[in-house]
């Protein structure tokens, strides 16, 4: 009988590869003797991870780091931490409103992660348990959320890290822990250290601050600590940036007498702004609203902002093809039912029938000819405006 010798950390990431190549949606978690946290997976690609020590205090790390200029704002979340971790929000909204990069998001997301699993590669005891979700309503970018070969390189890191940790002797600390002096220190000692050694930061916190790796700033410690000169203890982490619901919103509690018709929106996701400008002259007059899309990595964020009632969508894109995007679309529940028409040029039985197969509704030939694209937007959305 062959013996199973593989580490819990190692049984982590199969668990992890397994559920990305389900294409799954929902959490794993994982229990230590003193930790508990979730991967947040949607279709197969991580959102974000959580713990429930130092949440906050990780995030900010990140942000501080990698978006110094960024001032998160959670005024625009839905706070529903039940389906979506109020980070992957605040940087879902950072993103499509152009105030961090998708680049800098990607890295926060990275960073954290690496932290979280740094601390799970010691461990010896990591339980695991999938929780499945069928309906996760998410904004959601195919670029921010991590693919798992983009998750196993930070597996690898953190491994490797923790391998250091070890070498340099420091398996009896972690960096989540905070050092205080027991007697008064010149700020200026220890070539600037001895100002964070207040009680006040994490070894993590403070390998930020002084831009120095965190085995480096906790070796330097070392001394200090066995002379009995500086102590590690625990700190509970920084308020979370969330406010505290105070009752039903304002939207919650109107119940107005009439309520207002509102024109169907349609998303024409196009790198060509000819394509958006035609479909407008065309369908606006009819009383639809139609929003171009040039971006096709953005746009899935916009669109999912926006919430359109039909989407036009070109084949043939920088950096993505409609095939791909129409097929994520379509595993994305807030818009499985959405109609979904492809725009091509390219008018063959091959790609009408691949269309099909990545689920769109119809196609419809450039340029779009006004009285055929009227009839196909009625065929859909027979009213120009909804209730």
């Amino acid at each position: 009988m062959k013996t199973d010798e593989s580490t819990p950390y190692q049984r982590l990431v199969q668990e992890l590869d397994h559920r990305c190549q389900q294409m799954a949606t929902g959490d794993l978690c994982f229990s230590t003797h003193d930790k508990d946290g979730k991967f947040h997976l949607f279709y197969g690609r991580l959102l974000y991870v959580t713990t429930e020590r130092h949440q906050v205090r990780r995030w900010k790390r990140a942000v501080l780091k990698y978006c110094p200029d960024w001032q998160p704002s959670s005024a625009l979340l839905t706070f529903d931490q039940s389906t979506t971790p109020w980070e992957y929000q605040m940087l879902y909204e950072g993103v499509a409103r152009e105030k961090i990069s998708l680049t800098q998001a990607k890295i926060v997301i990275r960073q954290v992660s690496l932290e979280v699993l740094f601390s799970l590669a010691r461990y010896t005891d990591i339980s695991l348990e999938w929780k499945p979700s069928s309906e996760k309503k998410t904004h959601l970018s195919l670029g921010l959320a991590l693919s798992f070969s983009e998750i196993e390189q930070i597996f690898t890191r953190a491994a490797q890290m923790q391998q250091q940790w070890q070498t340099a002797g420091l398996s009896s600390i972690h960096p989540n822990l905070s050092p205080a002096s027991k007697k008064k220190l010149n700020p200026q000692s220890l070539s600037g250290l001895a100002q964070y050694l207040d009680g006040r930061f994490t070894l993590w916190d403070i390998s930020l601050r002084m831009g120095k790796s965190v085995i480096s700033i906790t070796r330097a410690l070392v001394p200090l600590i066995k002379k009995g000169i500086l102590q590690l203890r625990q700190i509970p982490d920084l308020s979370t940036p969330l406010p505290t619901p105070t009752g039903a919103t304002s939207a919650s509690v109107r119940s107005p007498q009439t309520t207002p018709k509102t024109p169907f929106l349609i998303a024409c996701i196009d790198d060509s702004p000819v394509v958006a400008q035609s479909l407008r002259k065309i369908l606006e007059p009819a009383g639809y609203k139609v929003v171009g899309i040039q971006d096709p990595i953005k746009a899935l964020a916009q669109i999912a902002e926006q919430k359109p009632d039909l989407i036009f969508l070109d084949l043939i894109m920088p950096n993505a093809n409609g095939y791909t995007v129409c097929q994520f679309l379509r595993n994305a529940p807030l818009f499985e039912k959405t109609p979904v028409i492809i725009l091509t040029s390219q008018d063959n039985v091959i790609d009408r029938s691949r269309a099909k197969l990545v689920g769109a509704s119809d196609f419809l030939v450039k340029p779009p000819q006004p009285q055929e694209t009227l009839e196909l937007v009625r065929k859909y959305l027979p009213q120009s405006s909804k209730v």
